[in-house]
C-alpha cells in the first residue's frame, strides 16, 4: 500500500496542494488560512447562514462532464474536495479583472450594507444561474437574461440569512437574471429612474453564461492521469488520517485493522451532520466512503426507486421529481430541508443515521417512513433488508453498520392520497421543524353518498420531542374501514392527543401536541367531499375540506403552504422627493462592489500577527453555582491554554466591576466566588487557538 497523497485543488483557477492536513480541517479553514481568499466568511459554522457558500465543482473523467454545486464551505472537509476546483465570490469577478454581473446588479439593487454576507449571496445566485443555464430541456433565453426562472431566483439565496438590507433588493437583483421577470416590478435601483424611464435589460450589467471557467484545464489532465495510475490500486495507507475506500470490501478491511477503534473513527460522507453535532474533536481518522459506487445507486422499475445511501438530497429532489403522486410529494417536502448549498452536499443515508443513531429530529425520516420505505444496511458481511420502522427501532448503529440504500415503493395513484406537514420558524427549511408529519391513505368511494372509506392508513409524525418518527397506529386501526365522517375525525384526534406526547424537558409540549393534532385534522377534512358535512375543527373552526370553508378559519388555508407563493413577492410604493437632497434618492452605495467580490477587509481578514494569542470568557450554565476548579480537554497541542485570568488579577485598587446601570447598580466583570445568574462572566481563558476547546 502507498502513502496517501496530498489534497490538489483549484482555487479560483490556481493550483493548491496540502500535504500531513488534519483530517478534521474544513474548506473554509484552508480557505482564509492558506489562501489569500477572504470572501467566504465564518458566520454560523453550521451551514446555516451561508455566508461561507462557495461553488464547487468536479469532474468526471469518464464521461468528460463537469458538475457545479454550491457547498457550506464550514462545513466540508478539505480532503473531501480533494481533485475539485472551488469558485469563490473573489473568482468570478473582482477589482483587478472586473466585476461579475451578479456582484454589479448587487450593488446597483441595493442589496448590502455591512456587505458580510454579500459574497454568500453572490455565490448562491451564481450556483442558481450555473445550474439553470446547464438545463439542456430549456429553451435559449433573451439576450441579457438567464434560463432561471422568477421562482428559482427567489429560492437562490433562501437559505441566506442577512440581517440588515432586508431581502426585497437582494430578490430584486436575482430576478433581474430571470426571463420570466417583469423588469417594471423591480424596486428602487441605479440602472434606471424608476416611474421616469423605462425598464430594459440592456440598461443592466450584461450576464454571459460562459464568462467564468469552473473547473481549469490543468486540474482535469491531472485527473485523467491519476486515474490510470490508480485503477485497481489498493486503499492506501494515509499518513493524515483520512482514508478513501473504493469499494465495500476495502471499507471493511479498514474496520478489521487494529488501528482502528469505533470511538477514534468518523465515517462521513458530507460532513453536514457536525453543523448539529460538534464532533470534530473527537476522531482522528476519518473514512470518506462516497467513492464507493454501490452507495451511489440509483435504480428505477415499475416497483420503486432504490437511491444509495450517499445520494445528496438535491439528487434525490431531483430523482423523485418525476410526476408519481408520492414521491412528488416526497421531493416538495425535501425541498423544505435544509438550504440549498447544504442539500447539494448532505446525504440521504446520513440524515436516516443521524435520525436512528442521534435522535436526530429528521423530516426525511418521517415522510419516507410513511410511504412505506425499506432499508438496506451491512452489519460486518451480513445483509438485512428492514422496513425503515424497524430499523428505527433497532439499538443505535454502531459504526461498523453500514446503510447501503433506501427503496421507495411505487404508488398508484388510483385511490392513494398522500400529504406531508411541518411547521418550522422559517417555511422554506433552514430549520429543525417543531412537528412534522406525513399521511399515506387508501380509499374507496362510495358510489351512491360520494363518502370516502378507509381501506388503510399510515399516519406520521416526528420531531414533536420523541427518539424518532413514530406510526400513531391507535389512530390508523381505528380509521381502518371506517367512512370519513366529523364524528370519525373527532374521534381520531382524540386518539392521536393520547399518543402524540412529548418527552420531558421538550419546549412548547402543548403547541406542538396541536399541531400535530391540526395536521391530521387537515388531511382528514380533505377527504370529506359531502358538501353538506361540515366538520368542526379541533380550536372551534369549520370547514369542510377541500370545498368552500372559512378563509380565515380554514385549515388548509393556515397548514398548507406552497413554496411557490413566497412571501417577499409583496410590493412596497416609494415615492421620491427632493427635500432632503441627496438623502433619500437610489444612489449606490461606494464600496458595494468590494464587499459583493469578497475584498472588503473586515477585522476577521485581518492577518494575525506572529505568536498572537485568542481570548475567550468562559460562562457559566448555571446560577447561584460555586466555581470550584475549570478544567479544559484538547487533543490537539496546538490549541493549548496559556493562562486563566480571575478576578485575584486585578491589580490593587481595581474593582470587580464589569458595567455599571444607574437603576440597577454594578454588575460584576467576574463571578467570584459564586455566579448570580446563567451566562455570567466566570473568567476569559487565553490560548493558541480557540476552536475545539472543551471547557468543564
Amino acid at each position: 500500500m502507498g502513502k496517501q497523497a496530498a489534497v490538489v485543488l483549484a482555487v479560483n483557477g490556481k493550483r493548491y496542494e496540502a500535504a500531513g492536513v488534519d483530517p478534521s480541517t474544513t474548506l473554509l479553514e484552508y480557505l482564509r488560512t492558506q489562501t489569500p481568499v477572504r470572501g467566504p466568511k465564518l458566520g454560523c459554522g453550521e451551514g446555516g447562514c451561508g455566508a461561507c457558500v462557495v461553488l464547487v465543482s468536479k469532474y468526471d473523467p469518464a464521461t468528460d462532464e463537469v458538475t457545479e454545486f454550491s457547498a457550506s464551505s464550514c462545513l466540508t472537509l478539505l480532503h473531501s474536495v480533494d481533485r475539485c476546483s472551488v469558485t469563490t465570490s473573489e473568482g468570478i469577478g473582482n477589482t483587478k479583472d472586473g466585476y461579475h454581473p451578479v456582484q454589479q446588479r448587487l450593488s446597483g439593487f441595493h442589496a448590502s450594507q455591512c456587505g458580510f454576507c454579500t459574497p454568500g449571496m453572490c455565490m448562491s445566485i451564481f450556483s442558481a444561474l450555473v445550474k439553470a443555464d446547464k438545463a439542456a430541456d430549456r429553451p435559449a433565453p433573451p439576450a441579457g437574461f438567464s434560463k432561471l426562472t422568477s421562482s428559482e431566483a427567489e429560492k437562490a439565496v433562501s437559505g441566506n440569512l442577512c440581517r440588515c438590507t432586508g431581502y426585497r433588493p437582494i430578490v430584486d437583483a436575482c430576478k433581474s437574471f430571470a426571463a420570466d421577470v417583469d423588469l417594471e416590478d423591480l424596486g428602487l435601483n441605479c440602472f434606471w429612474k424608476k416611474g421616469d424611464e423605462p425598464a430594459d435589460v440592456s440598461k443592466l450589467p450584461g450576464y454571459d453564461s460562459g464568462a467564468v471557467c469552473t473547473f481549469p484545464e490543468f486540474l482535469k489532465s491531472e485527473i485523467k492521469s491519476s486515474v490510470e495510475q490508480v485503477n485497481g490500486a489498493p486503499v492506501p495507507v494515509s499518513d493524515d488520517g483520512w482514508y478513501r475506500p473504493k469499494s465495500i470490501d476495502e471499507l471493511h478491511r479498514l474496520f478489521q485493522s487494529e488501528s482502528f477503534d469505533e470511538n477514534s473513527v468518523k465515517i462521513v460522507a458530507s460532513n453536514t451532520g457536525s453543523g448539529v453535532y460538534k464532533d470534530q474533536d473527537l476522531h482522528d481518522k476519518y473514512i470518506d466512503i462516497k467513492e464507493v459506487p454501490e452507495l451511489s445507486v440509483i435504480n428505477r422499475s415499475n416497483k420503486g426507486v432504490e437511491l444509495g445511501s450517499v445520494v445528496s438530497i438535491s439528487k434525490a429532489i431531483e430523482v423523485l421529481s418525476d410526476g408519481n403522486v408520492v414521491f412528488e410529494k416526497i421531493a416538495d417536502h425535501l425541498n423544505k430541508v435544509a438550504s440549498p448549498f447544504v442539500r447539494n452536499t448532505a446525504t440521504i443515508g446520513g440524515n436516516i443515521i443521524m435520525a436512528q443513531r442521534l435522535q436526530f429530529p429528521s423530516d426525511i425520516v418521517t415522510v419516507l417512513l410513511a410511504a412505506g420505505t425499506t432499508v438496506t444496511i451491512q452489519v460486518v458481511s451480513k445483509r438485512l433488508c428492514l422496513t425503515l420502522e424497524e430499523f428505527l427501532q433497532q439499538p443505535p448503529c454502531d459504526s461498523r453498520t453500514l446503510l447501503l440504500s433506501i427503496f421507495i415503493p411505487y404508488w398508484s395513484s388510483d385511490g392513494i392520497t398522500f400529504e406531508t406537514f411541518r411547521a418550522a420558524p422559517r417555511p422554506l427549511g433552514n430549520a429543525v421543524a417543531y412537528v412534522n408529519s406525513a399521511f399515506l391513505a387508501r380509499t374507496s368511494v362510495d358510489a351512491a353518498s360520494r363518502d370516502h372509506l378507509i381501506e388503510d392508513t399510515c399516519l406520521v409524525f416526528g420531531a414533536y420531542g420523541t427518539d424518532h418518527a413514530i406510526r400513531a397506529s391507535k389512530v390508523e386501526d381505528y380509521l381502518k374501514g371506517k367512512t370519513v365522517s366529523s364524528t370519525v375525525i373527532l374521534e381520531a384526534v382524540r386518539l392521536l392527543k393520547a399518543t402524540v406526547k412529548p418527552s420531558e424537558g421538550t419546549t412548547h409540549p402543548e403547541y406542538r401536541i396541536s399541531l400535530a393534532v391540526s395536521f391530521l385534522f387537515t388531511f382528514l377534512s380533505s377527504l370529506v367531499n359531502n358538501e353538506s358535512t361540515k366538520v368542526n375543527g379541533p380550536n372551534g373552526s369549520c370547514s369542510n375540506g377541500a370545498t368552500n370553508g372559512a378563509l380565515e378559519h380554514s385549515p388548509e388555508k393556515h397548514l398548507k403552504f406552497d413554496s411557490n407563493d413566497l412571501p417577499i413577492r409583496s410590493r412596497q410604493e416609494i415615492f421620491l422627493t427632493d427635500e432632503y437632497k441627496p438623502v433619500g434618492k437610489p444612489i449606490k452605495k461606494a464600496g458595494a462592489e468590494i464587499q459583493a467580490s469578497g475584498e472588503a477587509v473586515y477585522v476577521d481578514d485581518i492577518p494575525a500577527p506572529k505568536d498572537c494569542l485568542y481570548g475567550a470568557f468562559i460562562y457559566s450554565t448555571h446560577p447561584h453555582a460555586h466555581v470550584k476548579a475549570i478544567n479544559f480537554k484538547s487533543s490537539l497541542a496546538s490549541q493549548k491554554v496559556i493562562t486563566v485570568i480571575t478576578a485575584k488579577d486585578i491589580p490593587s485598587g481595581g474593582q470587580n466591576i464589569g458595567s455599571t446601570f444607574p437603576m440597577m447598580g454594578d454588575e460584576a466583570l467576574f463571578a467570584d466566588p459564586v455566579t448570580e445568574f446563567a451566562g455570567q462572566n466566570i473568567e476569559p481563558f487565553i490560548c493558541l487557538c480557540l476552536s475545539n476547546i472543551i471547557v468543564s
